[in-house]
């Protein structure tokens, strides 16, 4: 009978990718498996996830509040509800494993693999934990970190699962795609590239000063490829080229990065871990922001690579326009640190974490 593995996240880019990742390595790994993903309809993956050939099903969210409000006495009830949706979709595709990547829509699937005694593979991206994933290692087959100081119990360290083209960008160099990347982004072939994204969503700080310190950019020869994220991009956006052919090109929404991480030289960006291990994967320069609100985990993903010289961080509040300029500036026309810095990201992240991803979940499944 064909294996069955249920592939569970959502709501970002930053639990997507991931997921994808290591369905495209059990694919290559073992063609026969069934591979169902489980998202809710309020997240990018109802677009991700078929777009890239896999069958999705849906379950209704379960937010979880962080102050005490009337919402939060909805939680158990949203959770059983989900819960019961979850266990009909394992049963429906007769699973044999589940293995999640976090997000509010983990936690149900988590449940429900729990009740009918499937094995529980677990992928935490972050180097603090999310709730779903923390409540899930205490009953785990396995679990599985991005950073080797994740604090969960039973962790194994296997890194980040990156998509195949940024993994063959990473193998290949990206100076090899850089001329075709550029002209297919409409970018200068010559002259310094600032890549500036806040992940799928976008950020209001990065588009700000990014927007303030365009022209000072542009008229230093500095090229800026401005991903602003889909809710953010504004109205009658366009590129702008200055008279010494730097060029600004506003994008809302990039769903494939290798080409734009081939183009640039340095990256403006959030510090998802995403973000980070990728860049770091390709061994592309970062000025990383982290994200003001939340647990610190995004200041805790970057660390590794600022601490090795291989990143520079700036605190949400302190990135105005003048600050990108003081930073990107000199950094951008000093090609010999760029080089050092993208060499010294690449001796941290750990290629090949799909498979090795992939590999724990076969064998999960094999195992049973």
């Amino acid at each position: 009978m064909t294996a069955s593995v249920v592939l569970v996240g959502g709501g970002t880019t930053g639990h997507l990718s991931p997921l994808i990742a290591t369905a495209e390595a059990i694919g290559q790994l073992d063609p026969s498996v069934r591979i169902t993903c489980v998202g809710t309809a309020s997240g990018l993956e109802v677009d991700v996830i078929p777009a890239v050939g896999l069958d999705l099903r849906l379950i209704d969210p379960v937010p979880l509040p962080r102050r005490l409000t009337p919402q939060l006495l909805m939680v158990p009830w949203r959770l059983w509800r989900a819960t019961r949706q979850a266990s009909a979709i394992l049963r429906d595709v007769r699973a044999d494993a589940v293995a999640g990547f976090g997000g509010y829509v983990s936690l149900p699937v988590y449940l429900a693999a729990r009740f009918a005694r499937l094995p529980v593979i677990v992928q935490e991206q972050n180097v603090l934990p999310g709730l779903a994933n923390k409540v899930a290692a205490r009953f785990a087959t396995a679990v599985l970190t991005s950073f080797p100081d994740t604090p969960l119990p039973h962790a194994e360290f296997t890194g980040m699962p990156i998509r195949g083209p940024i993994t063959g960008l990473a193998s290949r160099g990206r100076t090899a795609d850089r001329p075709a990347a550029r002209q297919a982004l409409q970018l200068p072939a010559t002259g310094p590239v600032l890549l500036v994204s806040g992940g799928s969503q976008g950020a209001q700080r990065l588009n700000q000063a990014v927007t303030g310190a365009r022209d000072q950019l542009l008229a230093d020869g500095i090229s800026v490829l401005h991903i602003w994220g889909p809710l953010n991009f504004p109205d009658g956006a366009a590129i702008v080229e200055a008279a010494g052919g730097a060029r600004y090109v506003p994008l809302g929404y990039v769903d494939d990065m290798a080409p734009a991480y081939a183009a640039a030289d340095l990256m403006l960006a959030r510090a998802g871990a995403s973000t980070v291990t990728e860049t770091g994967s390709v061994g592309l320069p970062c000025v990383f922001v982290p994200y003001a609100v939340g647990n610190g985990e995004q200041r805790r993903n970057a660390a590794p690579l600022v601490d090795r010289g291989a990143g520079l961080m700036v605190d949400d509040q302190d990135m105005t326009p003048e600050r990108l300029v003081q930073l990107a500036g000199p950094l951008l026309h000093d090609p010999e640190r760029l080089a050092a810095m993208g060499r010294a990201a690449q001796e941290i992240i750990r290629p090949g974490s799909a498979t090795r991803v992939a590999q724990v979940i076969l064998g999960g499944i094999h195992g049973r």
